[in-house]
């Protein structure tokens, strides 16, 4: 999957006025009193605001954690401690993949950690190459995890892959025969939610209007940052239920977001780092976020995310940022499968 971690970019959208241009040009009609009255209330709720204690809730009505941690690309050897650290610093989501090679590592952090199993949003994702094998791809990641159910299990890809060949696609077997199989661990107490990972607009519907589906996914985990919003993805996840739950929400380790002009701007004046503006923003978006660091000072600032907030203004010029990037492509899936139609899927 080495293939998948480059970026893709896409033409610059054109160039539209922003939305904070259309705030700041009604500030012309406040009175010094009104606007100051409005400052001073914009200040009072933000200080109240708790994203740690944050949840959505979900169309099962289970509530998941607003920030998790993300392990995808850590290297061995130091997952185990980042978990560890990320749950005594108060995080209670930790999201995993049997593709990330770390299930055994996540299990021993969250039992290093202390902190009592039932307390703990686990996700973790069935992996292409045992898309026939549903049943025993999730009991080898409770074993690897050391559990007995997880929280959430999403199918990672929607492409199953030939296991003895993975540059070969299943030709019969489709992600939605995938799908109907996963709907069997509902009620086995295995998992508590299923959901699906990387589906665009098209693929979802394809998922959704075929008779064999019996439950909407509770969950679409898809890549989420200023660089590929994907709005009109967003928009039919909400249409039909289904949270939307952002990886690399701040576009990479060495992500072009942090030398944006407009995040430093507005990192700048809050006093805070472009990696917390990024996850703000996302968090007001209303997703969950997934921020991966094995470093534990930095996990410890991606979770320093309370008692602050970004104005409506500040939203608007983030969401004016124009460039487009994927940190993920589909380019290493097997020929012929595509999954990625554009920067907004």
């Amino acid at each position: 999957m080495t293939s998948c971690y480059k970026y893709l970019r896409y033409t610059n959208s054109p160039t539209r006025r922003s939305l904070s241009s259309l705030v700041t040009s009604n500030f012309v009609s406040y009175s010094p009193s009104v606007f100051a009255r409005r400052q001073f209330s914009n200040t009072a709720t933000m200080a109240n605001i708790q994203n740690t204690k944050k949840t959505y809730k979900l169309n099962t009505g289970d509530e998941i954690p607003a920030i998790g941690l993300g392990t995808w690309q850590s290297k061995p050897g130091e997952v185990e401690k980042a978990v560890e650290a990320a749950l005594r610093a108060g995080y209670r989501h930790i999201d995993t993949a049997f593709a990330y090679g770390n299930e055994k590592e996540v299990g021993q952090g969250i039992r290093a950690s202390g902190v009592p199993r039932e307390e703990i949003w686990l996700t973790t994702k069935l992996d292409n190459p045992w898309h026939k094998r549903v049943q025993e791809g999730i009991a080898k990641s409770l074993e690897n995890l050391g559990t007995s159910y997880v929280d959430l299990y999403l199918m990672h890809w929607p492409s199953s892959t030939d296991p003895n060949d993975l540059k070969k696609h299943y030709p019969d077997w489709d992600f939605v025969d995938t799908w109907r199989e996963m709907q069997k661990l509902v009620g086995t107490g295995k998992v508590k939610n299923i959901g699906v990972s990387n589906f665009g607009i098209k693929n979802l519907e394809r998922l959704l209007n075929d008779p064999s589906c019996k439950v909407v996914p509770a969950v679409n985990q898809i890549e989420l940052h200023p660089g590929n919003p994907s709005p009109k993805l967003i928009a039919y996840n909400k249409s039909k239920g289904i949270h939307s739950s952002g990886y690399s929400p701040l576009g990479s380790s060495d992500s072009p977001l942090y030398s944006n002009e407009t995040i430093k701007s507005i990192a700048e004046a809050k006093g805070r780092s472009p990696q917390q503006v990024l996850l703000a923003w996302g968090l007001q978006k209303g997703w969950s976020v997934l921020p991966k660091s094995v470093t534990e000072s930095r996990v410890k600032a991606n979770f320093d995310l309370d008692g602050w907030g970004l104005t409506d203004e500040e939203v608007a010029k983030i969401d004016a940022i124009p460039d487009r990037f994927k940190v993920c492509g589909d380019d290493w899936l097997p020929e012929g499968v595509k999954v990625f139609f554009g920067d907004d899927e």
